[in-house]
């Protein structure tokens, strides 16, 4: 039945499910086991089903498209507004099928298996990246207890390792023993970070999306993934601003009575990406970075008068709204500085 919306709110072991017409008049209400609800599913005839957007909604989404249904997803943020008086399960799959009614709605593209897989390897890294921080500040104010004080900084360690392999120092055998164990596990973390790093580098070596964005200056394998990885279809940003908008690179408004009010950075979209190209557009602005920068450009004009990480948010807004039109046309990066003066 095409006219009806089946929302489900997703749990470990209980979804709740309300199926309603689009006109809103309510068909069923039912609480299914996990087991249950493939099988009910099964039985119903190809309609939109809509899930929030949450752990185990992709994987939902691929299993409901393969059984011929039309599958949206919804930030839960979004159908929060929609949870009548008392917030239970029922509520909450009846709040996901009146979201999913309002014309102006925004819905989150389901990821692929591809994507998934990829976001995987990218996040493994990560946490081992905040695993090996975590082991060298605690190695750091071992030492600072002791009387030796180091700046923070992965760079630092080969000044904290000669130390602790130094005979001679003053540190106890005991906290010697005890800094050795934490230099081993840093090194193992750092070791599993490069392969980690070495396999996503191959894959965007194996991918033209990818190679397609490392064309851009500031943009590196790692980057490149996130987009492919975290990004959706860019066909669904009408123009680049809005891409830059779902990623946070936008001031945060309090405008009223025409009067336009612009905050900071609003940090409201996908992190990983914001994150990277932030990192990106700091490495065009070191002073290696800057013997490329046009003179009379627009970014050599905003960093004579303005700070360079305001001027770093600004150059990573712009690099989301070129990665938007790159990808849009399917061309490489080509820099407007050159084209302006040519």
């Amino acid at each position: 039945m095409k006219d009806m919306m089946i929302g489900v709110d997703l749990a470990k072991n209980v979804f709740q499910v309300h199926g309603a017409l689009r006109t809103g008049e309510v068909q069923f209400r039912k609480k299914l086991t996990r087991k249950q609800f493939p099988a009910f599913m099964a039985q119903q005839e190809p309609c939109l089903v809509i899930f929030e957007a949450c752990g185990g909604a992709h994987y939902w989404a691929h299993e409901m498209t393969e059984m011929g249904h039309e599958v949206k997803l919804i930030a839960p943020q979004y159908v929060r507004p929609f949870v009548k008086r008392q917030k239970n399960d029922a509520a909450d799959a009846e709040a996901i099928v009146i979201a999913a009614r309002q014309p102006e709605m925004r819905f989150v593209a389901p990821k692929t298996v591809e994507q998934q897989s990829r976001a995987a390897v990218f996040r493994g890294r990560e946490r081992l990246v905040h695993q090996r921080t975590a082991d060298v500040n605690a190695l750091r104010a071992l030492l600072h207890e002791h009387g030796h004080v180091f700046p923070q900084g992965i760079q630092r360690l080969s000044g904290m390792k000669a130390l602790v392999e130094d005979e001679s120092s003053n540190l106890h055998p005991l906290i010697r023993e005890e800094c050795a164990d934490l230099l081993a596990q840093i090194a193992e973390k750092t070791a599993r970070i490069i392969e980690r790093t070495a396999k996503l580098k191959v894959l965007a070596a194996q991918s033209d999306r990818a190679r397609q964005l490392q064309t851009m200056p500031g943009v590196g394998s790692l980057t490149a993934i996130a987009v492919e990885a975290f990004g959706p279809d860019m066909a669904q940003f009408k123009t680049g601003r809005d891409f830059a908008a779902w990623l946070g690179l936008v001031p945060k408004q309090h405008s009223s009575g025409g009067k336009e009010r612009l905050g900071r950075m609003t940090k409201a979209g996908q992190a990983d990406i914001r994150r990277l190209l932030i990192i990106g557009a700091m490495s065009r602005l070191t002073w290696i970075g800057q013997r490329t920068i046009v003179e009379g450009s627009w970014l050599s004009r905003m960093l004579a008068r303005k700070p360079k990480m305001l001027v770093a948010i600004a150059l990573a807004n712009k690099m989301a709204r070129q990665i938007w039109a790159m990808l849009m046309k399917n061309e490489d990066y080509t820099d407007p500085a050159l084209v302006v003066a040519a």
